[in-house]
Parts: C-alpha cells; sequence; structure tokens
C-alpha cells in the first residue's frame, strides 16, 4: 500500500465519521478532504484553565448537550463530558479538527457520549443544545447571533472566550489569567 493511502485509511479510522459509533471500538471509513469553504477564525486551542472555567460558567450538569461551534480538537466537550457527564457535539468546518476531536475523545474514553459534525457553524442544527460554547472573532460572534436567538431554546447558556456579543450584555464576565494573559470569559442566556 502506498503512504498517501495509508495517511488516508489511518485518518479515517482515526475520525470515525460523523455520527457516534456503535461502540468506542467500531470506527467508521469516510473521505479526508478540504473544508467546503475556508473556516470563520484560525484553530487556536483554548487554555486549559479557561475550558475549565468556561464549564464552571455554564453550570454544565450530565443532563446537558454541549455545543462547540469551531471545536478545534474537541477539548471542551471532551471535559464536558469526562468532568461533568455531559453528552456533546463538535462542530468544526475543518474535517481535519473533527478527526482530530474524535480521536481525542476515543482516548479520554467520551467518544460515546459526543457527536461529531463536519458542518458550517451557521448551518448546523443547534437546536437541543442546552449550552453552547465559543472561542471565535468579533464579528463571527456577531453574525453567529441571530442564529443562536433564533433556535436556541430559552434559559440556554451560551459562553464565549475572549470576545463579547455586541451590545448585548453578558449575564456574567470572569477574567482567567493562563500564563499571566488575562481573558474574559462571558455568560449569556437565551431570554425568554
Amino acid at each position: 500500500m502506498k503512504a498517501p493511502a495509508i495517511a488516508l485509511l489511518a485518518a479515517a479510522l482515526a475520525a470515525g465519521g460523523s455520527r457516534p459509533a456503535k461502540t468506542a471500538a467500531e470506527p467508521l471509513l469516510v473521505a479526508v478532504q478540504a473544508p467546503a469553504r475556508a473556516p470563520d477564525v484560525p484553530y487556536e486551542p483554548t487554555p486549559p484553565d479557561v475550558v475549565r472555567e468556561m464549564l464552571r460558567l455554564a453550570d454544565v450538569r450530565p443532563t446537558d448537550v454541549v455545543y462547540d461551534l469551531g471545536c478545534g480538537d474537541g477539548r471542551i466537550v471532551i471535559a464536558a463530558a469526562k468532568s461533568y457527564g455531559a453528552r456533546g457535539v463538535c462542530v468544526d468546518i475543518d474535517p481535519r479538527r473533527i478527526i482530530e476531536s474524535r480521536r481525542n475523545a476515543m482516548s479520554a474514553g467520551v467518544a460515546p457520549r459526543i457527536t461529531f459534525r463536519t458542518e458550517d457553524l451557521f448551518q448546523t442544527d443547534i437546536a437541543d443544545a442546552t449550552v453552547v460554547m465559543l472561542f471565535l472573532w468579533p464579528e463571527v460572534n456577531l453574525r453567529l447571533r441571530p442564529k443562536l436567538l433564533r433556535e436556541l431554546k430559552p434559559g440556554t447558556r451560551i459562553v464565549s472566550h475572549w470576545h463579547d456579543m455586541g451590545d448585548w450584555a453578558p449575564d456574567k464576565m470572569v477574567i482567567v489569567s493562563p500564563g499571566g494573559r488575562a481573558r474574559p470569559v462571558y455568560l449569556w442566556t437565551v431570554p425568554r
């Protein structure tokens, strides 16, 4: 087998597709391709201290369905599943990030609790979310805000690392300082 074919097979086995496997040992074969369009923001992982504060601020519980729009390596949803027993949905337009997220969730033993979607965050269905996590840019948050308010149920918590939602005042804001660099974390609750 040639090297590119081996790499594709390895990536497909690690990815496991866009639905949760019936068991953690049942990977699905998928074709790996470039994103349909460029991601809205470049990938930058959220520091572990910020992940912990985002989950604490959202008051994540085992009954929650935690979405991460632009999930990167899946660390926020994985932490929600592992530390709080929540279910989660990782959404990223870049299939490489979804492959990485699934692999990380499998390693953490929480893949059966997480759904993985290679989708555009502006197009994905978020109606069943009880918590939505964001680490996007200000203009992306503002473009996303109407979708969040339209599709999410009242009481759904939205947490954003670093960037606010313009004139929508947060319910709470805290500062986390990993490595001495102050990072704001915002919380909103979808109004009734």
